[in-house]
């Protein structure tokens, strides 16, 4: 299983844009699913993470309240709404997913780039 992340691209500060990250191959629905972010010469972070149901969501600090991780199972696909966007939010946005939090996140695929203009 491959998740690919798509949606990525170049918009300016305070604009919204939405990821989807879709699962091929097989499905995702059983999995908790995972959106991260990375920048040129820094670790990779997460942003948002949902249960298999979509029940439970956490987020990591970089959301501050400005991002929203749903799912639609029926789709197998896992969004990431983002609002107010900054150029800080400038990075490449990848997806990955585990069956819970006792193992590693894997099925890492290709990521989106967002860029945010000041």
């Amino acid at each position: 299983v491959q998740l690919q992340a798509s949606g990525g691209g170049l918009v300016q500060t305070g604009d919204s844009l939405r990821l989807s990250c879709a699962a091929s191959g097989s499905t995702a629905r059983g999995f908790e699913v995972g959106w991260f972010r990375q920048t040129s010469g820094n670790e990779r972070e997460i942003v948002a993470g949902i249960s298999r149901s979509g029940n439970r969501k956490w987020y990591g600090d970089s959301a501050n309240g400005r991002f929203t991780i749903s799912r639609d199972n029926a789709k197998n696909t896992v969004y990431l709404q983002m609002s107010d966007l900054k150029p800080e939010d400038t990075a490449v946005y990848t997806c990955a997913q585990r069956y819970n939090n006792a193992v590693p996140w894997g099925s890492w695929g290709p990521g989106t780039l967002v860029t945010v203009s000041s």
